[in-house]
């Protein structure tokens, strides 16, 4: 999977992965950044937030969560430090009401379920998201297993009340009508759970649910991960209660 990271005017948004920062830092050579916004602590999006904070003596700014999460010792499973690379321990700033650049202003939104910290940044005069982790695809194919369905169908509910057009997703960017596919998105997430709670209104278990609705076209996934990335992680947090 791809990974973007944007840079509008002078403030990088996400960092990418430790494994691929001589890539990054050459990428990034010619620009002249002010300051670095994390939509997350999630190693392909901070990876590279503690080398370019100190090559360009510039502050990092994230949710008071991500503040939280960056300032601790935290463990990463093998496939993570494999595919991504660790994150350094790195001081962030808890940003405010609004992030100012030059020409342009960015809104950060708190929209967890895809981690507690995630955030998005709204530049509203120009009707662009950057999106994080948020939007990934209409239809994903995989949960983490501390992934939260609920929070983030009200995530994605919340964004309903913003304009925007552009959808600049952290691995799958979408430059124009990207509001409609967060729509389609919530949709998906929202037949999910509507499907589990009605099988499980028919007394089905937990396992007959995850064994009727999981197509099981992710067992290298599942594999590779130690069971941490998978469908039946979905389905399972759709089984923790909820409601919308």
């Amino acid at each position: 999977m791809s990974v973007y990271i944007y840079v509008l005017d002078g403030v990088i948004i996400d960092t990418g992965q430790s494994n691929m920062r001589k890539h990054v830092i050459e990428q990034l050579r010619n620009t002249q950044p002010h300051k670095i916004l994390l939509t997350h602590h999630h190693e392909d999006h901070s990876g590279n937030a503690f080398a370019l904070g100190r090559l360009h003596q510039i502050e990092i700014l994230g949710h008071s969560i991500t503040a939280e999460k960056m300032a601790a010792n935290r463990k990463i499973l093998p496939y993570q430090r494999y595919i991504w690379g660790k994150s350094e321990n790195v001081k962030v700033k808890p940003f405010g009401a609004v992030i100012e650049s030059e020409r342009f202003t960015l809104r950060p939104i708190h929209t967890p379920g895809h981690s507690k910290d995630h955030t998005v940044f709204l530049e509203e005069e120009n009707g662009w998201l950057f999106a994080g982790d948020l939007y990934l695809g209409e239809r994903i194919k995989y949960f983490r297993s501390d992934e939260k369905i609920y929070d983030q169908i009200d995530s994605l509910k919340k964004m309903r009340g913003y304009d925007f057009d552009a959808l600049f997703c952290a691995h799958n960017p979408c430059p124009e009508k990207g509001k409609p596919r967060l729509t389609q998105k919530l949709q998906y997430l929202e037949d999910i759970v509507g499907q589990v709670q009605l099988l499980n209104k028919q007394g089905l278990s937990d396992n007959e649910i995850i064994n009727l609705m999981d197509p099981n076209k992710d067992r290298w996934v599942k594999l590779m991960t130690m069971g941490n990335v998978s469908f039946a992680n979905l389905l399972r947090s759709a089984m923790r209660g909820g409601a919308f």
